[in-house]
């Protein structure tokens, strides 16, 4: 089988995924891996308002996070590196670039854009009720891109998980993504977890939450850049799941970039 790349992999320390760095890299091994790189949830420091504490390592345990990649880098035959998935507010730039990059010598940051920000909430994408506030998601999710600090936009359609209908907005704010991908030559992730989650009932039928086909349809008309990934919150899913993706790739004869490095 041939070996391929993931670059978005979780560990048991975001605490809604199982296992260790050294889980997910004897699997690679395993089932063929040519790079593999580690994307748990960031932590917030105590001096910043921390949302969403529960899915995410506390800042006490970056360096377990760091030791645990580090023992698994003693067994890969490939190369592994360490990053972290964030979310996108300006008031964070600093902490991103001074302290995970710097500090902590993350390799890469990826964006993961999970929530708007409206007033004094963070509210899940794929819960937004009103086009404004997914014009606000929207917005909130191009600033992050056009701030230079992140490797890819992960799961761009994840506001469809909620959204679901192919209509004049999602047709908007997604195109508005894709728009800002090119400009910026910023990759937009194919996320293999997505298509393993339970299809969802549209009017056009039962299909996946995301990736969704419509979208990716519009991104093989363009140049910009598709990274695959698998999304990984289980061992088991670190390889499986980036197949997963470069195959939804393949439909739209998309060729992903293989190596972020």
């Amino acid at each position: 089988m041939k070996a391929i790349s993931n670059y978005h992999t979780h560990t048991q320390l975001c605490k809604h995924a199982h296992g260790r760095p050294l889980d997910y890299v004897k699997q690679a091994i395993a089932e063929g891996c040519s790079s593999l790189g580690f994307s748990d949830h960031c932590p917030y420091p105590t001096y910043m308002p921390d949302y969403w504490p529960e899915i995410r390592m506390s800042l006490e345990e970056v360096p377990t996070y760091i030791k645990w990649i580090e023992e698994a880098k003693k067994i890969a035959p490939f190369n592994i590196y360490m990053g972290f998935e964030c979310e996108w507010d300006a008031r964070y730039k600093s902490w991103y670039t001074d302290e995970l990059k710097g500090t902590y010598k993350a390799q890469y940051l990826i964006l993961g854009s999970h929530w708007a920000t409206i007033g004094n909430e963070h509210i899940y994408c794929p819960r937004l009720e009103s086009n404004k506030d997914l014009n606000t998601y929207i917005d909130q999710t191009i600033d992050g891109m056009k701030s230079g600090i992140f490797s890819f936009l992960a799961h761009p359609d994840l506001f469809m998980l909620g959204h679901r209908e192919w209509d004049k907005q999602a047709q908007s704010c997604l195109k508005a993504i894709l728009d800002a991908a090119v400009d910026l030559d910023m990759p937009l992730e194919i996320n293999g977890l997505g298509s393993s989650r339970p299809p969802l009932e549209t009017s056009r039928g039962m299909r996946y939450p995301y990736p969704y086909v419509e979208f990716w349809e519009m991104v093989a008309q363009t140049k910009v850049r598709v990274i695959c990934n698998s999304d990984a919150h289980n061992p088991q899913d670190v390889i499986m799941n980036a197949w997963k993706a470069r195959d939804f790739a393949g439909r739209f004869e998309i060729s992903p970039i293989e190596l972020l490095f």
